[in-house]
């Protein structure tokens, strides 16, 4: 069929024969051309991938290198540590310190006792009733002088000073009350309660 058709077909010009051949090779041209920039593409891919690698183990090298300069310093130093263990132990005698270290920890026990039956004595002083109530007696005096330091102190009229320090004895003259009622009977605490 192909013939066929061929036979009816014109035949071209030499001119249109000369463009389908400069097109034929300029299509051969871009396909090398193609081919030359992808192999170049890859070898360039290739190299770059080879550069990484490189630098990967150039910087491990380096790592390596300074672990390997830590690694002497401290060799050097365990060697100077040792040398000085040496010298201290010959300075020292085994048996001599053994017999100090015990003689301190008596001493230490011997302190901790005595600092317990210190600290027992002192809770049993201060667990005194009687202290807390001389001492509750004590900051109430204070309380009053202050109270009154400050009152005289204020700018007012005599009357509302005199007022004002009437509670602050009657407070004093019933606490002193209570403090006498504290070994009666109820009665007595009573009498306290309506003289309030």
């Amino acid at each position: 069929m192909e013939k066929v058709l061929g036979a009816f077909k014109s035949k071209a010009t030499p001119q249109e024969q000369l463009r389908e051949w400069q097109r034929t090779l300029r299509q051969q041209s871009r396909g090398i051309d193609r081919q030359s920039l992808a192999r170049e593409l890859v070898h360039s891919r290739k190299a770059v991938g080879r550069l990484h690698e490189n630098r990967a183990q150039l910087n491990s090298i380096s790592m390596h290198l300074g672990e390997s300069v830590a690694t002497a310093r401290a060799v050097g130093q365990l060697q100077k540590s040792t040398e000085v263990m040496k010298l201290v132990n010959n300075l020292m005698k085994a048996p001599e310190v053994a017999a100090t270290m015990q003689e301190l920890s008596k001493e230490m026990m011997k302190a901790g006792v005595i600092e317990e039956m210190v600290n027992d004595g002192l809770d049993s002083a201060l667990d005194n009733e009687d202290m807390e109530e001389e001492t509750e007696e004590e900051v109430n005096t204070v309380l009053e002088e202050l109270a009154v330091e400050t009152l005289t102190q204020l700018p007012a009229t005599g009357t509302r000073r005199e007022r004002i320090r009437q509670p602050v004895q009657s407070e004093r003259v019933l606490a002193k009350k209570r403090q006498a009622v504290v070994g009666g009977d109820d009665d007595a605490d009573l009498d306290v309660l309506r003289a309030r």
